[in-house]
């Protein structure tokens, strides 16, 4: 549901890696601030893939998601703006891989995040802040959770899929009741479609049979180009945008726009 008061903000988060959870944060970001929104996208996985993916170097990452969580630096002394317009980013590092730790020890350590983006009035400047989880259920994935008004779960189109999101709901189920009374799942993101394989289509019905309309009509292929976008520090639509995962991101975008319009609406 879009926040009365601006962003709306969604973890794209699953527990298992490799799913094209970082592919989807910084294409889906990329796609809707192509529609002139304001688009922040908040690196919170140790990895930085998708600070590397935006084309923000090792070297320009001073500040990071890491500073605004452990309360060293504010929101806006850590956002970059990326190469593409009206896209800006909270860059992540290795240093995040001890945040757990840290954050364990800490008062409120659930809500240290939510509180750095309500001191910064983040909803304000920004039409979607989508953060990147960690692929893990750690405790930098319960800030991002509670800190956000959805969850959209990037899904592979493989075996033990739905094994992986039952768990994932059931922390979701967990955290609104006891932490974020309002968070909804956005919905679930297809990821790794191969319409050769009759396991790609088999998964993906079992997750609609599943699921319902929660899970997005745009499914995303299988596609090279997205896979090499990273490694030249573009989102796959800058890369090429007339490839068919673009295309694809696209779609979603406008599934993802046209969904909150009506929530916002209702």
């Amino acid at each position: 549901m879009q926040h009365a008061t601006g962003a709306q903000i969604i973890a794209v988060a699953n527990q298992k890696g490799g799913v094209g959870k970082t592919t989807t944060a910084i294409n889906l970001a990329t796609a809707i601030a192509a529609v002139g929104k304001k688009v922040l996208v908040l690196d919170l996985d140790p990895q930085g893939n998708a600070s590397t993916g935006l084309g923000i170097d090792r070297s320009r990452r001073d500040i990071t998601s890491y500073d605004v969580v452990l309360g060293a630096a504010q929101v806006g002394d850590a956002t970059i703006e990326t190469e593409v317009p009206g896209l800006a980013l909270i860059p992540s590092n290795v240093d995040l891989s001890g945040a757990d730790l840290e954050l364990a020890e800490l008062p409120q350590r659930n809500f240290r995040l939510k509180y750095a983006l309500e001191k910064a009035q983040s909803r304000e400047s920004y039409d979607y802040i989508l953060i990147d989880c960690p692929p893990s259920l750690s405790l930098l994935t319960i800030n991002a959770l509670v800190a956000a008004d959805s969850i959209m779960v990037p899904l592979q189109c493989e075996f033990f899929a739905l094994e992986g999101l039952s768990l994932l709901l059931k922390t979701v189920e967990q955290v609104r009741t006891s932490l974020n009374p309002t968070l909804t799942i956005n919905g679930v993101v297809l990821t790794m479609f191969d319409k050769r394989n009759n396991l790609s289509e088999q998964v993906a019905s079992d997750v609609r049979a599943y699921l319902g309309e929660k899970v997005f009509n745009t499914v995303i292929p299988r596609n090279v180009r997205i896979s090499e976008a990273p490694s030249f520090g573009k989102p796959a639509l800058l890369y090429d945008h007339r490839c068919t995962g673009s295309r694809a991101y696209i779609d979603l975008a406008r599934e993802v726009l046209v969904r909150d319009a009506a929530q916002h609406a209702a």
